[in-house]
């Protein structure tokens, strides 16, 4: 796109061109040298449960730990846990703790502080609804223990432990836990290996976090989110830095250590850089979409929805966020990963880039639509959001839909897009954001993918077919069956239309060669990571 060429021109001058514009030096806590972090996006919530912003989930594991980590092939593995037993027809599960588990205050971690965690995640995250609709009683009988007695099976229950996206089942104090999971806790105690230092968090600009002394890691190799959890690192810092030309310079001179996601433009002057790695942590990539609000404005008019799903075009807004490098994503793709089993072709030509304006328009006529106002909220700071709501914006217009693109911060987003008040109130029609991909490999997680009214994603779509199709593969044991049913899910996403799946992308991050350690995944882990 010709706004995409301009975008990434602008910035490669800037980052080769320019004088390095240097980043002020916070002080150094007692001496110590920091690995400084730039992460994608600033951290504004440090509630992972009240969220599912990516960057607050790559801070809560940090911070917090889950009974369950997952290696780099996803397959779960124990982590607080020491081990579970299986009985009853698997209709109960029993849970016991590992020794020397505690919390960064000094209170030893208890069974009662993981059923109260587990308790308020399953009020919010899609999967631990499905735990929670299934589940008979959570006892903690004593305080190493944990049992899950369930009116069904659920043999996937250790992968619902470890899961790290949208919302991680993280552990945190049962007094904290407590917290109404519609509110954001206050407090930030978690029993990983590092500590959060509230003291030095400054949205917008920092945050701190520091090695746990007492964190006790397991014996087992690091591999992912599973296995030892060393911190090498007496202090990590993550600086904000919003402007991908200024993250890219500071790296380059030796100012920050580690950036998360630079932008992709710049990655060919960074591989000139002899002290710079460039590479690709995470294999599977990130899901991006564009979210309706279903209950609001012209978004919860279903045809609406359907022709705005027919208007964008997955390889454009792909080609807007990773450039001509067709090899960094695949577009356009349905609700679930390429080459997964759940992977199908239903209802794929409802997916836009086919249809003529005016066939679009029409269908815009047919449902009702007469100029009313569509709210975007747009993230300017956040380059890969802004570059698809840059596309989403160009093509409503486009169409005829009198769409109001409003720029704000990512951190802005993350508190609006809770709202589910009216346009004029502050509500919102429609945003774009990214899940990680491992979240769609098959219907188990896939967040947005999901019907069922208030206990859904924001935008909250009720759509009692789609609920009864995903309850329908969880209780099939039959592979070529599910196969089925994930081909009926993805046919009555494209009919209902709660969001646009808008492809798949690889990002790559860097660092300096002076940092070395970082372990394959999903998400940026910081223990085994050493900096010379």
């Amino acid at each position: 796109m010709h706004r995409r060429r301009f975008l990434a021109t602008a910035a490669v001058t800037s980052f080769a061109g320019s004088a390095v514009t240097h980043l002020a030096r916070p002080a150094i806590a007692q001496g110590i040298k920091p690995l400084v972090f730039v992460p994608q996006a600033n951290l504004t919530s440090l509630d992972p449960i009240w969220t599912t912003a990516t960057v607050t989930r790559n801070y809560a594991f940090m911070v917090f730990e889950t009974l369950y980590g997952m290696d780099s092939k996803l397959n779960p593995k124990p982590q607080m846990a020491e081990g579970h037993k299986v009985e009853d027809d698997g209709k109960r599960w029993t849970i016991t703790l590992r020794e020397g588990l505690t919390f960064h205050d000094g209170e030893k971690v208890l069974a009662r502080d993981c059923e109260a965690s587990l308790r308020r995640w399953m009020k919010r995250d899609a999967v631990g609804q499905i735990l929670d609709s299934r589940l008979d009683a959570l006892e903690a009988p004593d305080d190493r223990t944990l049992v899950f007695r369930l009116r069904k099976p659920f043999a996937a229950l250790p992968y619902a432990l470890a899961k790290t996206q949208p919302s991680p089942p993280v552990i945190m104090p049962a007094r904290i836990a407590a917290t109404d999971p519609f509110k954001q806790i206050t407090e930030v105690v978690g029993s990983g290996a590092f500590r959060f230092e509230p003291g030095e968090y400054n949205s917008g600009s920092r945050a701190v976090f520091s090695k746990f002394a007492a964190y006790k890691p397991r014996e087992d190799a690091p591999d992912f989110t599973a296995g030892a959890r060393r911190a090498l690192v007496d202090r990590v810092e993550w600086r904000i830095i919003p402007d991908a030309s200024t993250a890219a310079n500071a790296l380059s001179v030796g100012e920050v250590d580690w950036l998360e996601m630079p932008l992709p433009d710049l990655l060919g002057l960074l591989r000139k850089n002899k002290d710079v790695v460039v590479d690709r942590l995470d294999p599977y990539g990130l899901y991006p979409v564009a979210r309706f609000n279903t209950l609001q404005g012209p978004t919860a008019n279903r045809g609406v929805r359907q022709a705005i799903l027919a208007a964008v075009n997955p390889v454009e807004v792909m080609q807007a966020v990773m450039g001509e490098d067709a090899s960094a994503y695949n577009a356009p793709i349905g609700v679930f990963l390429p080459g997964t089993d759940s992977a199908n072709t239903a209802g794929m030509d409802r997916l836009g880039g086919g249809k003529p304006v005016a066939e679009i328009q029409a269908m815009l006529k047919a449902a009702g639509y007469a100029g009313q106002k569509l709210v975007l909220l747009h993230p300017t700071d956040q380059t890969f959001y802004d570059a698809m709501s840059q596309v989403l914006s160009a093509t409503l217009k486009k169409i005829g839909v009198n769409v109001e693109d409003q720029a704000m911060d990512w951190g802005t987003v993350v508190q609006r897009r809770a709202s589910k008040e009216p346009l004029d109130k502050g509500g919102w029609s429609m945003f774009c954001a990214s899940f990680p991909a491992v979240d769609y490999l098959d219907p188990l997680a896939a967040p947005a993918a999901r019907g069922n009214g208030p206990k859904a994603w924001f935008g909250w779509p009720d759509d009692p077919k789609l609920e009864q199709i995903h309850d329908a593969w969880m209780d099939q044991p039959d592979p070529a069956e599910r196969k089925k049913l994930a081909a009926a899910l993805q046919d009555e996403v494209f009919t209902e239309a709660p969001y646009v799946p808008l492809g798949q992308y690889f990002q790559s991050a860097a660092w300096r060669k002076t940092v070395t350690g970082h372990l394959k995944g999903p998400v940026p882990v910081f223990w085994n990571v050493t900096k010379a």
